[in-house]
């Protein structure tokens, strides 16, 4: 089934009027929530095939043996591409108003957040935008890590445990903080 953009609509000038998402979008979403609540969620952890299956009938980009826990809440799957053996921990949020796309052996822990929208402050009805979030090869992002809209992790960096990154962060660093910088650099492997 072709799958709806999340490409948000512009209200400029027009405080408070009209939905920020097509309608077909939001029915999509609509249905995958029945989806994830009746047939993704209650599934046993080690089913990894059969979620992934889901993901991509759903319009999600997955390689080979990619690894997506049942308590992870996916916004909108036709926005998640991950490159084979990515991994998506316990209790992540992947707020996929734009793509998220992880690179191969990417691992996100547990309650990380990946958010790819937001609202602009100066804007006098709070309008929405989007940006894409991308994760290199070989990265980890820690536990409860938040990744703002826009922000681009290089290939092999270990971002720590509750950092909140607002900036793209350097290939093969260790990143952390609030916010999250560079702290010292990573062996390559």
């Amino acid at each position: 089934m072709p799958l709806p953009s999340s490409t948000p609509i512009l209200q400029k000038d027009t405080p408070f009027q009209g939905a920020s998402f097509s309608l077909a979008n939001r029915l999509a979403r609509v249905l995958w929530q029945g989806v994830w609540l009746l047939l993704f969620r209650p599934t046993p952890a080690p089913l990894h095939a059969w979620r992934s299956r889901l993901l991509r009938a759903f319009g999600a980009r997955l390689g080979r043996q990619c690894h997506v826990y049942p308590t992870v809440r996916i916004w909108a799957p036709w926005n998640l591409e991950l490159d084979d053996e990515a991994c998506l921990g316990p209790g992540v949020t992947c707020y996929s108003m734009d793509t998220i796309s992880l690179g191969p052996r990417v691992v996100v822990s547990q309650g990380v957040h990946l958010c790819t929208g937001s609202h602009d402050y100066e804007s006098p009805n709070f309008q929405l935008f989007t940006r894409p979030i991308s994760i290199g090869a070989d990265a980890w992002i820690c536990t409860e890590a938040f990744l703002a809209p826009g922000v681009s992790i290089g290939e092999g960096a270990v971002i720590g445990a509750r950092s909140v990154v607002t900036r793209s962060q350097p290939a093969w660093m260790v990143c952390a903080g609030n916010p999250c910088k560079p702290i010292k650099p990573r062996k390559r492997t």
